[in-house]
């Protein structure tokens, strides 16, 4: 008999939630993760009385009634509202792109003259059929908003020019007449007002948990502890790489505490200007309306990944999805192994997406 009914490998959102959930069944349970800490990439740490994102901003925004009520249960929730701005050449736009981000550009004033400019933007790319990054947004906004906001940040973001990106990473770009800066725009949104750490604490209250304990070094102790288990590593490690490694884009931050109360007037910018080496600058008091005597910021540089780096962005294109379909038919032959969450399923997923999968999950093994 083993001693476990599921090992959870991953103490993050996907693998907190579905061990969860399996406890409240009756299930015996024990999560691992290699990490010191629980939470993911959601953990939170108090640094100066501010709770900060150690692994950028997670905004937790949804309009799914039934997720928000079950994260909600295991902390308090503020009324954050994210209202990012972006600066460029010294001058500063809303995002998402809105009325106050066409004033800006254009000096419009009405949804009608917006709209008649970003027609007049968008003319002559119109009868385009977009070959990459860089036409389909061309298609979307036209040259200003592409040059001013998007081509730079975009171009840092992937480490490649936008004519090497593929069209479909930006089928969609949201354009509001309105004078809204709510990004997300979700019926339900905001921030754990004691942190994420806290938040997963209660969820995973009762729960073994082992930390700084890695899955893939310990095979041999952890092969036969469970009678399932639930992988939220990355479905090419697990694999050993067999068929190479899948592609990813990594981020480092570089945090520092200033003394002084307020430096940015806002939670994120991004810096669109590709000769600014980060990509955004986080300064986490605002998450919480913090009115500390310090403050603490964190300065965020897209990079490269390789093996031995912490994944976040899955490159989808047709090469990655061709080597993810390979992994996950070798996974279909391991009837008493799961994999979820951002990395098992190779996906970028926004949090609530990652509760609603974990939940499914939970709900059919």
């Amino acid at each position: 008999m083993s001693k476990y009914d599921y090992l959870v490998v991953g103490a993050g959102l996907y693998g907190a939630v579905f061990a969860y959930q399996k406890k409240k069944q009756g299930k015996n349970v024990l999560v691992i993760d290699k990490r010191n800490h629980i939470g993911g990439n959601c953990y939170t740490e108090d640094i100066e009385g501010i709770q900060v994102h150690k692994y950028g901003p997670h905004i937790f925004h949804t309009n799914n009634k039934q997720v928000w009520e079950f994260i909600t249960q295991f902390g308090e929730f503020n009324n954050f509202v994210n209202s990012p701005i972006a600066s460029y050449k010294g001058k500063v736009y809303n995002l998402p792109f809105n009325m106050n981000t066409f004033n800006e550009l254009w000096g419009v004033t009405t949804p009608a003259d917006a709209q008649k400019k970003l027609e007049e933007q968008r003319g002559k790319y119109a009868d385009i059929e977009p070959k990459n990054l860089e036409e389909q947004a061309l298609k979307l906004v036209g040259e200003d908003i592409y040059n001013t906001l998007i081509k730079g940040y975009t171009e840092k973001q992937w480490g490649r020019k936008c004519t090497e990106l593929p069209a479909f990473i930006i089928k969609r770009l949201p354009l509001r007449l309105t004078f809204d800066n709510n990004y997300f725009n979700a019926r339900y949104q905001g921030i754990p007002v004691e942190g994420y750490t806290k938040l997963f604490e209660s969820m995973l209250d009762g729960i073994d948990v082992e930390l700084n304990c890695d899955f893939l070094e310990n095979r041999e102790r952890f092969n036969n502890i469970a009678n399932q288990t639930v992988y939220t590593g990355g479905i090419d490690s697990y694999f050993d790489y067999c068929y190479g490694a899948l592609p990813y884009r990594s981020i480092r931050l570089e945090t520092e505490v200033l003394n002084q109360k307020n430096y940015q007037g806002v939670a994120v910018v991004n810096y669109t200007e590709k000769d600014v080496p980060y990509t955004r600058v986080i300064e986490h008091k605002h998450f919480a309306f913090g009115e500390q005597d310090k403050t603490v910021v964190s300065r965020e540089y897209s990079s490269e990944w390789k093996v031995g780096c912490e994944p976040f962005y899955p490159v989808n294109n047709q090469e990655s999805l061709e080597l993810l379909n390979k992994y996950q038919l070798l996974a279909q032959k391991n009837k008493n192994v799961h994999f979820g969450g951002r990395l098992g399923l190779f996906k970028y997923f926004d949090m609530d997406l990652i509760i609603s999968s974990s939940l499914e999950s939970s709900a059919l093994l």
